[in-house]
């Protein structure tokens, strides 16, 4: 005979349910945390690329003229539209300041710099898909709660 009445099996899926419902809860606490450390991480990369362009902005034309193929542009300008975007918008990232728009441009840059390279290494080709990701994510889900944004946004709202 079997033990498990109707109601109980009902029970027990609800307890599963609710036991389930309540870890997710939590773990959606964490949610700001991952969206600012995605920010920073990428955000850290291609800032760090753009101050070694700075450092020796020869070799960046350099680079530029004979490494990277750009579509459309001449090397210099490629070389100051990359090296902005790649201190301006990783900052804007970080902070959470039009967190979108910053992730959405360094997410063509990231597009552009693994066309524009003949040879890409598999690991750099697999670093840049992860950038892709996580720039991705903040495009669609914003900067999160721990973005000046969100700040912004609810001072405007309270007037």
């Amino acid at each position: 005979m079997n033990t498990y009445t109707s109601e109980s099996k009902k029970s027990l899926f609800s307890s599963i349910g609710d036991l389930y419902l309540n870890i997710a809860e939590k773990i959606n606490l964490l949610q700001p945390l991952a969206l600012l450390a995605a920010r920073v991480y990428v955000g850290w990369a291609f800032f760090a690329s753009g101050l070694t362009k700075l450092r020796d902005w020869e070799s960046t034309l350099l680079l530029f003229e004979y490494e990277y193929q750009v579509p459309v542009l001449p090397f210099e300008l490629a070389a100051y539209l990359g090296t902005i975007g790649e201190l301006v918008l990783p900052v804007l990232l970080i902070l959470g300041l039009t967190t979108r728009f910053a992730a959405l441009g360094l997410f063509f840059v990231n597009i552009v710099a693994v066309i524009s390279l003949e040879d890409i290494a598999p690991v750099a080709y697999a670093e840049h898909v992860l950038w892709g990701i996580l720039l991705a994510q903040v495009v669609l889900f914003s900067g999160g709660f721990l973005a000046l944004d969100r700040f912004i946004k609810s001072v405007f709202n309270k007037k």
